[in-house]
Parts: structure tokens; sequence; C-alpha cells
């Protein structure tokens, strides 16, 4: 699988994450400072989220100090499910009943053993197809609300153009 890999600072869990991906045979691409880049996190979160859209990714995991920032930059991009990931059951929700393809994690408060608790979960989840519904329904979400401004349902262009 090919994973983009994003934070706004090199650490010891984004090192961690980065070798137990690779130790589980995913092709691991490095964006910001752990592939030596300086990158404020808006800016390595949509990097991450652009290429798990364009679908160069697969998916995606980023960090910054609470991985909430990342989350909701990359959350911004349309067809990417960013999910805020503190333990494994969140994960394994994020992925089966979300299917959620980032995985967002925080510097500050995630250890090792934590992290790789969450990456099992991810991993081994499947999708429960009990919630395709709901899926479809963010999914819809997306698409109305992406629409350009002035062409949403119940808006007019004159709103579009007050910038």
């Amino acid at each position: 699988m090919r994973i983009a890999l994003g934070s706004d600072e090199r650490s010891p869990l984004t090192e961690f994450v980065e070798a137990e991906l690779r130790r589980r045979g995913h092709d691991v691409e490095l964006l910001g400072p752990p592939a030596g880049d300086a990158s404020p996190w808006p800016e390595v979160a949509e990097a991450v989220a652009e290429r798990v859209a364009e679908g160069r990714s697969d998916e995606g995991v980023l960090f910054c100090w609470t991985g909430t920032g990342v989350s909701i930059a990359a959350n911004k991009l349309p067809g990417i499910r960013a999910a805020l990931c503190a333990d494994a059951e969140t994960a394994r929700g994020a992925r089966a009943w979300n299917q959620a393809n980032v995985l967002c994690l925080s510097l500050a408060s995630t250890s090792e053993e934590a992290a790789k608790g969450i990456l099992d979960a991810w991993f081994s989840a499947e999708a429960d197809a009990n919630e395709e519904a709901n899926v479809e329904k963010v999914n819809a979400l997306d698409r109305r609300y992406r629409a350009p401004l002035g062409t949403r349902p119940g808006s007019s262009a004159e709103e579009g153009s007050n910038d």
C-alpha cells in the first residue's frame, strides 16, 4: 500500500511510525520535516491529503502537536476523511464505520506503544457494510458543500461575490 506520511516536525514518534509502516510492507512517501523540508502543519496536511485525494497514495498518516490541526486541514480537501485517533478502538471505528483514509496522530500524547495498537487496528479494520448509507451521506455532503460558492443549493451568485 502507498502511504503518504507527513508531519510539521520530525520526532521519535514520526520515525517510529515510518519504520513500523515500512516493516509492514508499505511504500512510504515522507512529506514535511520527516523528509527534511520545513512545512507548517496546514501545508503538510494539504500535501498528504492531496496525494490521497488524487490517488497517488492509498492512504495518509499525519502528525502535529495535538493532531487536531492536521485533521481539520486535511478534511478541507474533497474526498478526504481524516480521523484523529488517540487509541486503537477509535482507529478501528474510523475505518470500519467512517471509511477514514487519513490517520491523524498527536505528537504530544501518542506513545509508540499506542501508535502500534492504532496502526494494528487501522490496518485490520474492514468497512462495515451496515454503514454504507451513512458513508454515502457524508460523500453527498462533501459534494454539495465543495461546490463553488453561488452554485450550492439555496444560494445565489450574489452571495459568492462578497469575498
